[in-house]
């Protein structure tokens, strides 16, 4: 098992508590999966799959796993700012009210350097979002080269909240390969998606719903729709169970994370983000300059003095850096191997997928503006939106961002 730098420069193995006891029994990962035969009638929404220990272990953990993101993040964006690197990577968080899609984001996305990062939170659509094809929003929204991108709720809010509550007549078939479609171009493009839907059981979310109302502290969380939304949970719970076989890819996979546990669902998250910037091996940029020349016309600056406390300073940096760089492979290293072992012990095997893999190099890619809407019909933008004019006005009523 690799290690991790702490705050104290010191060294601890990334894979264990601080006891030596191992936390990830298997890869989050392969557990959470979903795959073909996916039934989300059977999750036990209290589990916490993989992980063996408490939550106070999985809180270290994540803190610790979170020293690994930051630098990750760093070179990520080192990479595209200086470097003319083309990759990024997309972090969709779906669940319902209260299933603590607010505190992955504070929580994991809290770890990072947020001028790396790209938040957007998808509520129901605008004027100007109605008059285009639904997924125009969420081009518009991706990571640009070198950023990670969160979406707090995205544009499965149209094969959900427009599907339940009747806002568009769709044939979801073809929604469900348009979608698929668009994320292959996103992942052709350089992007790495990683897909959690976060699942609260009906009673957990009941507990956390009557804690917003009673505590006036978190009155401000709470909207009357919370308990329009939650009498069609059957509906809900059977519109997931359809997105997430027909939309769970080999190039964007949906995980099912139990999410009645906040601190599990947390850092079971930090981890499948962890393999997704791991899985880039990302380096640090090599400069279009030679650094001694640029060290030769700063010195020819700088008073003798401060060139001595620069060498000395150089020497000691010299030595910690070569030793972070090792640690940072060995912990980069066990991420991608933990990642490549699957629940059995041994190299995880190849999904089925469905029609999406041998179709894949059979679609062409096509501009937003080109793609058929909901119909199968060419249509121009002011049409393409969720299920074309006719139903664009009610749509306006749907709850598809609220937290």
């Amino acid at each position: 098992m690799a290690t991790s730098k702490n705050s104290s420069n010191g060294r601890k193995n990334s894979g264990k508590d601080g006891s030596g006891a191992t936390i990830w029994a298997t890869d989050p990962g392969d557990l959470l999966l979903v795959g073909p035969t996916f039934d989300l009638s059977s999750l036990d929404r209290a589990a916490t799959p993989g992980w063996t220990g408490d939550d106070d272990a999985a809180d270290a953990f994540r803190l610790q796993r979170g020293e690994l993101l930051s630098e990750m993040q760093e070179r990520l964006f080192a990479q595209a700012r200086a470097g003319g690197g083309t990759r990024s990577v997309l972090l969709v968080v779906q669940g319902l009210d209260t299933a603590g899609k607010g505190g992955i984001i504070r929580h994991v996305a809290g770890l990072m350097d947020p001028q790396g990062l790209a938040l957007r939170s998808f509520g129901a659509p605008t004027a100007e979002e109605l008059r285009h094809h639904y997924l125009w929003r969420v081009r518009r929204s991706l990571p640009t080269p070198g950023k990670v991108g969160i979406f707090d709720r995205s544009h499965y809010e149209d094969v959900l909240v427009v599907r339940v509550n009747h806002l568009a007549d769709v044939d979801w078939d073809k929604r469900f390969d348009e979608i698929n479609r668009f994320e292959k171009q996103v992942v052709d493009g350089g992007t790495v998606i990683v897909k959690v839907a976060l699942m609260v059981s009906r009673e957990e979310q009941g507990l956390r719903l009557m804690e917003r109302l009673d505590r006036p502290d978190k009155n401000w969380k709470f909207n009357p729709g919370d308990v329009d939304t939650r009498s069609k949970w059957d509906d809900y719970q059977a519109a997931y169970q359809v997105m997430l076989v027909n939309t769970s890819t080999h190039y964007a996979p949906w995980h099912v994370i139990p999410a009645d546990n906040k601190w599990y669902a947390r850092v079971a998250v930090t981890e499948l983000l962890a393999q997704a910037l791991a899985s880039l091996e990302l380096t640090w940029p090599t400069v279009p300059w030679q650094v001694e020349d640029q060290k030769r016309r700063l010195a020819a600056t700088m008073d003798p003095a401060t060139l001595v406390k620069a060498a000395e300073s150089a020497a000691t940096e010299a030595e910690e850096v070569h030793e972070e760089t090792a640690a940072h492979a060995d912990d980069v290293r066990e991420v991608n191997e933990l990642a490549a072992v699957d629940a059995n012990g041994g190299a995880s095997p190849e999904v089925a997928w469905g029609d999406d893999v041998a179709q894949e190099d059979t679609v062409a890619a096509t501009a937003e503006g080109d793609q058929p809407a909901s119909g199968g019909q060419p249509a121009p933008a002011a049409e393409a939106q969720s299920g074309g004019k006719g139903k664009k006005k009610d749509r306006k009523k749907g709850k598809s961002g609220k937290k």
